[in-house]
């Protein structure tokens, strides 16, 4: 996989990812080239146009990075996390988020919010992909992500795990009038048709964000962000 971008490749740097070669564009800024050279052996200066054709003529800032595919882990592998740390479970789901753009914007808030893990569908579902790694400005290094056959069945079985199932959908009860300090995961719908119809039905609550002036949704990422937040400000309040 291929990686761009200063911030998204600094990042990878400081992760314990593996690194098999570095494209810097010969007169990149001294300090940034300095800290690749510093942790990375493999690296090979070449020109712009080299990096312009490298990356379908995207915004790279001199640099491209070369790394192993990213690996997705078990859904064991995420519900172990609260069960180690001995804390309250938070799992994000995503139905259907196919823009890149959004899952990536979603993976850095989730990491910013402490959430121990996301799921995401094989089908119908952005994958991580360069894009996903720009837009979450490396925070994906730090945050496990399991890919599933079927959403539904997995809920299913969060809910055998004794986690609350909260889907993020417009209804008549906010999300400011929910307990979310137990076992919680929140269920994300794509952009254009929200939550699957039986992907809601499996939800224990459909939880809201309060909307005005005649809009009817919030962008996917920015909903998910703020849902995430109410999470992490509930659990302070009840801490303090």
């Amino acid at each position: 996989m291929r990686i761009f971008g200063k911030n998204t490749c600094l990042e990878i740097l400081n992760s314990n990812k593996k690194i098999n070669k570095v494209y810097l564009q010969k007169n990149v800024e001294e300090n940034f080239k300095n800290k690749v050279l510093q942790k990375c052996k493999n690296t090979i200066f070449v020109d712009k146009d080299f990096l312009n054709k490298l990356t379908n003529f995207k915004v790279h800032q001199g640099v491209v990075m070369e790394i192993e595919d990213f690996k997705y882990c078990s859904l064991d592998d995420i519900l172990n996390i609260h069960k180690e740390n001995n804390t309250k479970a938070f799992i994000l789901v995503l139905d259907g988020v196919v823009d890149p753009q959004n899952l990536g914007s979603l993976i850095r808030t989730a990491v910013c919010g402490g959430v121990d893990g996301i799921i995401i569908s094989k089908n119908r579902s952005a994958s991580v992909n360069d894009t996903v790694y720009k837009i979450s400005v490396g925070a994906i290094n730090y945050i496990k992500i399991c890919e599933v056959t079927n959403i539904n069945d997995t809920i299913k079985r969060l809910k055998k795990e004794n986690i609350w199932v909260y889907g993020l959908e417009a209804g008549e009860k906010t999300i400011y009038e929910t307990d979310l300090t137990y076992h919680t995961a929140l269920v994300v719908g794509s952009e254009g048709n929200g939550i699957s119809k039986l992907t809601k039905s499996l939800c224990d609550e459909i939880v809201s964000l309060p909307l005005k002036n005649k809009i009817n949704s919030l962008n996917a990422s920015v909903a998910g962000a703020v849902a995430i937040y109410e999470v992490v400000r509930q659990r302070h309040s009840r801490v303090v």
